[in-house]
């Protein structure tokens, strides 16, 4: 492998690349906080607070909610190149703080954001072959069960037969929790593994921040995650522009955080203000810009490509 100093070379001209590829695409730069009063949302991603003179601040995981208050405001096509924070994860491809590219696209439609996305990771990895698949269509191609109809008990019989452990937790989390598992160790190993996969039309229920519709029997979100060699690179969407709707799903994040014995996180009233306002239709991505270098090199450890690890920072 190529030693670290010329990674962390190659890191710095991959910023620079990034930064062009925006550029050259008229989509503006921004430098929103890291710190806000309110929190991002979410039952399962954990954030680390901080506690500056004037009170309790969080470490945000995503710029998403100050861009989208900046796309309310009329600032057009943006992205961030940021650090971002998740408390607690930390292994071979994960560390609390780690590099995230996020942009916005105004009257972007779902296909193009697609596409842009798959353009960003051809940046890093060559100009690699692309492919699509929808969510269901991957649960019946490499598990072989249909989503929609399976309960949770047989979900919980399927993952027994594939001599797959559940964490004891896991019954409070529900149906959404065991489709994840099944994503997770079954499913993903095989996406992308000589392209760019885009997995496409999650369940609506998994809608988070996008739009959702009903294609024939299915209610789906238009998000898409993006996959090479297994490994997630991207998580995109039709932005969702209803405030009362998002309302909605922030106080549901917060009611499964309170069933997994999590704390509940305070609602950004700043964010949901601007979707009132008016959000202008838009779709959006996030990339993580340290798993890109992780593939770019070919190495299977997060401390290869940042200067410092959580715990030698």
């Amino acid at each position: 492998m190529i030693p670290k100093l010329d990674i962390l070379r190659d890191r710095g001209t991959m910023l620079s690349r990034s930064r062009q590829f925006f550029v050259d695409r008229s989509v503006l730069e921004v430098d929103c906080p890291i710190l806000s009063a309110s929190a991002s949302v979410d039952a399962h991603i954990d954030l680390i607070p901080a506690t500056p003179i004037d009170g309790k601040r969080f470490l945000h995981s995503s710029p998403e909610y100050s861009m989208k208050r900046l796309l309310s405001s009329g600032i057009g096509d943006i992205f961030q190149l940021s650090h971002v924070f998740r408390n607690g994860e930390s292994g071979s491809k994960h560390n609390p703080e780690f590099t995230m590219a996020e942009w916005y696209r105004v009257g972007f439609t779902f296909p193009e954001i697609i596409e842009e996305t798959i353009d960003y990771c051809r940046l890093f990895l060559g100009d690699l072959p692309s492919e699509s698949i929808t969510y269901r269509q991957a649960f019946l191609k490499y598990a072989g069960i249909d989503y929609l109809g399976i309960s949770e008990i047989e979900l919980l019989k399927f993952l027994e037969r594939k001599e797959i452990t559940v964490y004891p937790e896991i019954a409070k989390e529900g149906k959404e929790a065991l489709l994840n598992l099944v994503l997770g160790l079954i499913i993903e190993p095989h996406l992308g593994k000589h392209s760019l996969c885009a997995l496409t039309h999650y369940p609506a229920s998994q809608a988070a921040l996008a739009k959702a519709l009903r294609i024939h029997d299915e209610d789906v979100a238009e998000r898409f995650e993006i996959y090479h060699q297994g490994v997630e690179l991207a998580n995109g969407y039709h932005e969702l522009c209803d405030a009362t709707e998002q309302r909605f799903r922030l106080i549901e994040a917060n009611k499964m955080r309170l069933q997994m014995g999590k704390e509940e996180l305070p609602i950004d009233e700043n964010f949901l203000t601007a979707l009132e306002n008016g959000l202008p239709e838009c779709c959006g991505v996030a990339v993580g810009f340290d798993r890109l270098m992780m593939l770019r090199h070919k190495t299977s450890q997060i401390a290869d490509v940042i200067p410092f690890v959580w715990s030698n920072a």
